[in-house]
């Protein structure tokens, strides 16, 4: 079964995989700040999956999470169309988060999660927090 009609699906592959507005907004806040780092970076070899900001030296991988794809506890919403699909679908971005979190946490790096709704101060606060506490 399709996950959409026709209409919605050309809406979804319209969205932005890097770069949104939460996403730039954070860079500008930490550039601001001083702070120096890669974008759209796969933070191990061969781990596909990229995050969003990556400082190497510090070892802190960040990602910018929006509330409907990765299930924000305050802001997520359940499509009506397709919901068992839409439900599994969902639940599986939120298990493969967890999963890059515990990959990387295992390697010796730190994870930063921010939700998009967050200030780009607030985000940058929890970033520069993280940057400051790992070790080069």
């Amino acid at each position: 079964m399709p996950s959409t009609d026709p209409a919605t699906s050309a809406r979804l592959s319209k969205q932005r995989r890097r770069d949104t507005k939460p996403e730039v907004a954070l860079r500008r806040e930490l550039h601001r700040r001083g702070l120096r780092f890669f974008v759209d970076r796969a933070p191990l070899p061969g781990l596909r999956r990229r995050a969003d900001l990556v400082f190497p030296r510090r070892r802190v991988a960040v990602y910018v999470d929006g509330c409907f794809w990765h299930r924000c506890p305050d802001h997520a919403t359940d499509p009506k169309n397709n919901a068992a699909w839409w439900a599994d679908k969902l639940a599986a971005n939120v298990t493969r988060d967890r999963d890059t979190d515990h990959r990387l946490t295992a390697e010796g790096w730190h994870v930063v999660r921010v939700w998009e709704h967050e200030s780009p101060a607030a985000a940058a606060d929890k970033v520069q927090a993280a940057v400051g506490r790992a070790l080069p």
